[in-house]
């Protein structure tokens, strides 16, 4: 998908259409009640989905660690639907009239895109068993207020970093009259990758707009079936975008289904220094690499100690520290079904749950098909019981997890895995960038805030689940 593969593509749709702002009313708060992605499972094979689901994860995990540069109501609601591939969808409405979108809530990314043109390319999109022809699209030439980016516009920047006008050839500088634009985009994810222009565009929430709104016209894709959301710490993310003060969101548990019922997506823009009541909190870490954009976007907490039924597993300090190339520490990724961690923390915290379990056997052919391990076989025992994990944080806050969130029952196996994955037994560990990547199965029913006034992670147990 090189650069002049996309560009051809531009000459099938026109998006340079003059550019209308859209006056917004400021209520205290907003909120919006949006329908689910609805796409099938995609097996209804169980160990087929777990393991497509572990190897997404890593895929995910090495991505995140190898990454490369280049690459005004105070209240907004919005719901967060739990889907069959390990993500949540939300919706959001962009263009004049709006037109609604499905998209993937990421917080371990920062460009917000969207399937765009009815000419959209999606390779290798039916793993959902989802046809990609019915895939939503957004349509520029049926906006007012579509625009091509520039390739001076400052927010081209933002994406291709201060040497962009090296890419530039055909604009000088400071000229007014430069017609070429932005340089196509191409984003790498675990599980597929995306290309395509930048738009500035209407986001319309009820009660508000966000006018020339920074979004990336998708027009070629692989194992893409929606837009991603970019949540992260860019300055092309959601938040940076809206001037967002904190955002939170409470996951509804899943699994590994498409479900009607939501948790809450609240953003807000009002400042407040206060907690939010009930919270316990995690510091995020000062961006640890300076030097590289891709990892300066991620959310890097404090975390101090893991607990494994109340017994401190001794992972060394290096590995939960950061440097500052970005490497070791750990970051909170709502784009990751599963926890990651490096083999070397993987295997003390696996030994320390081996330890604790040692009256249960382990169910090895399950291990083998799932793709997760260690796994124990309990279906002799209906009073299972597993020990506890803990994240303790900078401060001495922990966050407790309940034994859904970290142990799964596989089927009608009579076996129960660990929901942690790490790298390939059978390969090398992955080094480099965060040694830990904190998943969405693991924040199941937790209120998670970001706030980002404050610069800390919030959380509190709390059922999530919202019949829509």
């Amino acid at each position: 998908m090189a650069s002049s593969h996309i560009l051809s593509f531009l000459c099938l749709f026109s998006v340079i259409i003059p550019f209308t702002s859209s006056s917004s009313s400021s209520p205290d708060t907003i909120t919006i009640s949006l329908s689910p992605l609805s796409t099938p499972h995609p097996s209804s094979d169980l160990f087929e989905t777990l393991q497509a689901l572990s190897s997404a994860t890593r895929n995910r995990a090495h991505r995140l660690k190898h990454q490369h540069s280049n690459t005004k109501p105070p209240l907004i609601k919005t719901q967060a639907y739990p889907k069959s591939y390990g993500g949540y969808s939300i919706h959001l409405n962009f263009g004049t009239p709006s037109q609604t979108l499905p998209f993937v809530l990421d917080t371990g990314s920062s460009l917000v895109w969207l399937p765009c043109t009815s000419r959209y390319l999606c390779s290798k999109c039916s793993f959902p068993k989802i046809d990609p022809a019915k895939i939503p699209k957004f349509i520029p030439k049926d906006s007012s207020s579509s625009k091509i980016v520039g390739c001076q516009n400052p927010k081209c920047s933002w994406i291709f970093g201060s040497d962009v006008q090296s890419r530039c050839q055909n604009c000088k500088p400071n000229s007014r009259n430069c017609s070429q634009i932005c340089p196509a985009y191409l984003i790498q994810y675990g599980l597929g990758s995306t290309a395509g222009v930048l738009l500035l565009e209407n986001l319309d929430f009820p009660g508000k707009t966000v006018p020339d709104f920074l979004v990336g016209c998708s027009i070629l894709s692989t194992r893409q079936p929606a837009g991603i959301a970019g949540f992260g710490r860019g300055l092309e993310s959601l938040p940076s975008q809206m001037g967002l003060t904190r955002f939170s969101y409470c996951l509804q548990s899943h699994r590994f289904d498409d479900s009607s019922k939501s948790g809450e997506l609240i953003l807000h823009s009002a400042t407040s220094k206060a907690n939010t009541n009930g919270l316990s909190y995690a510091p995020f870490q000062p961006s640890p690499a300076a030097k590289n954009s891709a990892f300066r976007q991620y959310y890097y907490i404090t975390l101090r100690k893991v607990i494994v039924g109340g017994k401190q597993v001794k992972i060394p300090h290096k590995l939960l520290q950061p440097d500052s190339q970005g490497n070791g520490g750990c970051i909170v990724d709502s784009g990751s079904t599963f926890t990651f961690m490096e083999r070397p923390v993987f295997d003390l915290v696996a030994q320390e749950f081996g330890r604790q379990m040692g009256n249960y056997s382990r169910a090895r052919d399950v291990e083998t098909q799932s793709g997760l391990t260690p796994c124990y076989v309990i279906s002799s025992d209906k009073s299972a019981s597993f020990p506890e994990l803990t994240f303790q944080f900078k401060g001495g806050d922990k966050m407790v997890l309940p034994p859904k969130n970290y142990f799964s029952s596989v089927g009608k196996s009579g076996a129960a895995c660990l929901t942690i994955v790490s790298d390939s037994v059978a390969g090398p560990a992955v080094a480099g960038g965060p040694a830990i990547i904190l998943g969405n199965y693991q924040q199941q029913d937790f209120h998670v805030e970001y706030d980002l006034e404050n610069n800390r992670l919030g959380f509190r147990p709390q059922s999530c689940g919202k019949s829509t």
